[in-house]
């Protein structure tokens, strides 16, 4: 069979793939109209960037949809589960990666790292050090995380067991947080934290969920940060907010529009600190989720169900769909 791949990935996948009997496809070009040709043919593919939303009426073959990383709104999700097209992410590859992000950015708050380089480089020794004089510990301070999955548990366990910070979290079922997380509602959880991580998932319940009045209740030494997606925040607010410096400042890993314009507002501003989508990016993650989702790929064309699926109520189509095409399902001899 044929697998598409939107972008580069790391060799692994690749050796996966190819022993596994499938050839591998790649873009011509980029865009939308590229990747409706790169998937005319393909049986799966393995996603890196947005897919266009009518990727299904020029798909005919696809069985398979994986995304290389978490964040399955690259991907047409309830069209691939009218066409029977069955979709997996990899879940808790990048959770490391992301968590330590999020720990970089309150630290480089905290300790105004980059500012101190800059004065060291521009105006030396002593107008770095005068940095200092703002200079505040994570120790003692309270951390809200919105979203407490796999990014989010595993930094609170940075956070509270590794810098004695004070945990506050949220998420639609409270039940089960981890034992160093207390449960707080979002108006709670806005006005009492220091440092605000949104590590939620895009959905129809989280765009905007972070909105005027949130960012309100925040303490006007509070950060914001966002390795989440750019919707989950009204932008407007936080332009409005950090404008104003009603807030601390804000860490921005993603926003509502990417690449970030080049006369973005968020550029001119002094208290936002701006990254381009790379908190999952390691070396180590990389390779790991090019890996979980090359198997997730070879385990679906086998007729199996991935393990991290998304709609599995796309289930009984996706076996139809084999079927028409000529693929054995689960347990079947091939009808070819």
């Amino acid at each position: 069979m044929r697998v598409a791949l939107t972008d580069p990935v790391e060799p692994i996948c690749e050796a996966i793939l190819q022993q596994a009997g499938h050839e591998i496809l790649r873009p011509e070009g980029t865009g939308p109209d590229a990747m409706r040709a790169l998937c005319r043919e393909a049986e799966a593919i393995i996603v890196r960037q947005k897919l266009p939303d009518d990727l299904l009426d020029h798909a005919p073959r696809l069985l398979a949809a994986v995304r290389h990383g978490v964040g399955v709104d690259l991907i047409p999700v309830e069209a691939c589960t009218a066409h029977g097209v069955l979709v997996a992410n990899v879940p808790g590859a990048n959770a490391d990666a992301v968590a330590e992000f999020l720990v970089a950015q309150m630290l480089a708050v905290a300790r105004h790292v980059e500012a101190m380089h800059a004065e060291h480089l521009a105006r030396g020794w002593g107008a770095a050090r005068a940095r200092s004089e703002a200079a505040t510990e994570l120790r003692g301070k309270t951390l809200g995380i919105l979203g407490v999955g796999a990014i989010g548990s595993r930094l609170a366990e940075i956070a509270a067991l590794g810098f004695r910070m004070r945990v506050l979290g949220y998420r639609r079922n409270p039940a089960g947080l981890p034992p160093h997380v207390t449960y707080a509602d979002l108006p709670d959880l806005f006005a009492e934290s220091d440092y605000i991580a949104l590590a939620c998932p895009l959905t129809p319940e989280t765009r905007g969920i972070v909105s005027a009045p949130l960012l309100a209740r925040m303490k006007p030494t509070a950060w914001l940060l966002n390795v989440a997606r750019g919707p989950v925040v009204d932008e407007a607010a936080l332009l409005d907010a950090l404008r104003a410096r009603r807030i601390g400042g804000a860490a921005l890993d993603v926003y509502w529009q990417q690449p970030l314009a080049a006369d973005h507002p968020l550029r001119g501003l002094d208290n936002v600190l701006l990254t381009p989508h790379t908190a999952g990016l390691t070396r180590e993650s990389v390779v790991e989720m090019s890996r979980v989702a090359a198997e997730e790929v070879v385990r679906i064309l086998r007729g199996e169900r991935p393990k991290n699926f998304i709609n599995p109520e796309a289930w009984a189509a996706a076996q139809d769909r084999r079927r028409a095409l000529g693929y054995a399902t689960a347990g079947e001899a091939s009808p070819r």
